[in-house]
């Protein structure tokens, strides 16, 4: 498959000091000219009762007709994502050019950016090109085996067929985090795609098995969080 180059955004003007970030977000080492990588806190027991600042009108509306606990998560998530644009930008939060509706990728004015949660974690991408990330808790617990024999393709569970225990846990979360990272990053879903790629455990590349494509994620740690990227 052929990718045709795009043209990338224009640079903010004037992006603030680092200092501006909320407290407790990190910002992350990314391999991709331009693009930029925060982990964000959701301190969720914090929220109880309160209404995230820099919301707009019209993300406080959509938050009202979620349930609880999804109307917790949608505020709290947009709200960092406003908080750390606004520090890449040079702007105010609310005034951040973005677009991001419930349960629909985010869309932002003159750029691209992509964010993902994991219980008490985030994380956001803002680069001048598409990009699409993911992040797990590491220590996440799942049966490895049963997840890798249902979504995994014939070439990739023939990689792992000697792991077990641990071993097999964070191969099959790290081959996650890439795909997800990668659907996202084209824009589709996991029900469409997730079962058309193949990572390679040797290489720490994705081929999608449809199309052809190959790609290199950016995989990496935070603490106890794995994570994800690609750009292009």
């Amino acid at each position: 498959m052929k990718i045709t180059p795009l043209t990338p955004a224009a640079p903010p003007q004037a992006a603030l000091p680092l200092a501006f970030l909320p407290q407790g977000c990190l910002k992350l080492d990314c391999p991709y000219p331009g693009a930029q990588l925060w982990w964000h806190p959701l301190p969720w027991a914090a929220l109880d009762g309160l209404t995230p600042e820099g919301l707009t009108p019209e993300e406080l509306a959509w938050g009202e007709a979620l349930a609880p606990a999804g109307r917790k998560r949608y505020w709290q998530s947009r709200a960092a994502m406003r908080q750390v644009l606004a520090v890449a930008l040079g702007c105010a939060p609310q005034a951040v050019p973005l677009q991001s509706p419930p349960g629909q990728p985010p869309d932002l004015e003159g750029g691209w950016v992509s964010l993902s949660h994991s219980g008490e974690g985030l994380l956001i991408g803002h680069a001048p090109l598409p990009i699409g990330v993911d992040l797990e808790w590491g220590h996440r617990r799942f049966d490895a085996a049963a997840l890798m024999q249902r979504f995994f393709p014939a070439q990739e569970v023939v990689q792992l067929h000697r792991l077990s225990g641990d071993s097999l846990r964070q191969a099959v979360l790290t081959s996650w985090v890439a795909k997800e990272a990668a659907i996202k990053w084209r824009r589709r879903s996991l029900a469409e795609e997730l079962g058309a790629w193949c990572f390679d455990h040797g290489s720490g590349r994705l081929r999608q098995l449809v199309e052809g494509l190959e790609i290199t994620p950016a995989l990496g740690r935070s603490g106890e969080w794995l994570w994800a990227a690609v750009m292009g």
